[in-house]
């Protein structure tokens, strides 16, 4: 039975702790090339992947996988790629999946935020999960996700990374540690496509588009799941990339003041112990980290997918985050924002105090 709890005038459920494994060994096998139309979907679920690319380095693992999905749900694909790009991922991708441009009278500094709006409006389905293209669902995934969405109107899995190269295992550290204290922030969720057109779409022009959405889907007095025990493989990311996410993740820290200032208090507190000569509170402070990521690693079965090497980055993940804390106010005071796809955002996400007043 799922306990139920209230955040800011919006009915929460947290849901079991019981564990619901989902691999994705049956993505790693290649599937033949099928066209899907007019076949019977399994689920009554649309998947809406919003994407924009500039080369096309991972098309072949992705169309594999959208042919795997489309025989199981209706998949929309909203592509704001440049022309070319965009021309030859409809060659590959509509024979299995509706491929199409985001609406032209959505503009938002998110590109992101476009694909999803597009998705939600045309979506054929009551129930919808968006999802980032380095997300890889099963088929246990797809139903479980159905299924909750049927007594709710957002629902936040949890994502693991696999493969695990070190800086996977590195940013895994960030997951355990949110686990332990409360939940993860996906590159996935599901939600009701007439709640979202019921509350106008969210803000676009915000860097933290997940917490933006979730916080106005609470706003409109909306129930909000949150599964520590459904996981959903992501693929990780390249070095390069990992390294380039660094100080604008700590930049969506800025939309939760609690969080930022806890990080921007971690290298005084350490410059003054290291000025002082006392090491040992320095280990006990690691210490109390590496236990934090093992409560998060072993909550909801999660030692299945997090191996206890990822539990030894945490502490290393939050130095990181507090360097990239200070980066991150840095380009907020003097830059104007982060710079994100061609365009400088100032704002991380609204408050869910300011959300809920809109409503």
């Amino acid at each position: 039975m799922a306990e139920r709890a209230s955040v800011s005038g919006a009915t929460v459920f947290v849901a079991p702790a019981g564990p619901a494994m989902t691999g994705a060994s049956d993505l790693d096998q290649d599937v033949e090339s099928t066209s899907v139309r007019g076949d019977p979907v399994a689920l009554d679920l649309e998947y809406v992947l919003p994407v924009r690319w500039s080369d096309d380095a991972e098309l072949d693992d992705l169309t594999r996988y959208l042919r795997w999905l489309g025989r199981r749900v209706d998949v929309t694909v909203v592509d704001g790629s440049p022309h070319g790009v965009f021309a030859r991922h409809a060659a590959h991708w509509r024979p299995h999946v509706r491929h199409l441009r985001p609406d032209p009278d959505l503009c938002y500094a998110n590109g992101k935020v476009n694909g999803v709006s597009t998705g939600l409006r045309l979506a054929r389905h009551e129930s919808v999960i968006i999802a980032d293209d380095d997300v890889r669902y099963d088929d246990e995934a797809l139903r479980e996700m159905h299924r909750l969405l049927g007594r709710s109107d957002l629902v936040r899995p949890q994502n693991f990374f696999h493969p695990l190269p070190w800086h996977a295992r590195w940013d895994s550290g960030r997951t355990l540690l949110n686990r332990a204290i409360d939940a993860d922030y996906p590159g996935t969720l599901g939600i009701r496509r007439s709640t979202f057109l019921d509350m106008g779409g969210y803000d676009g022009d915000v860097l933290f588009e997940n917490l933006e959405l979730i916080r106005t889907v609470r706003g409109h007095g909306g129930v909000d799941v949150s599964d520590p025990g459904l996981y959903v493989r992501r693929l990780p990311p390249d070095v390069r990339r990992f390294w380039s996410q660094r100080v604008r993740q700590a930049y969506d820290d800025l939309a939760q003041p609690a969080r930022m200032a806890l990080f921007l208090a971690v290298l005084p507190v350490l410059a003054g112990l290291l000025a002082r000569g006392r090491r040992v509170p320095l280990a006990v402070a690691a210490a109390g980290v590496m236990a934090l990521a093992e409560r998060g690693r072993r909550r909801a079965g999660g030692a299945a997918v997090y191996p206890f090497t990822t539990t030894l980055f945490a502490p290393a993940w939050v130095l990181e985050r507090a360097v990239c804390s200070w980066l991150a106010l840095g380009l907020r005071c003097g830059r104007g924002g982060a710079w994100y796809a061609g365009r400088r955002i100032r704002v991380a996400a609204h408050s869910q105090r300011a959300l809920t007043r809109r409503r």
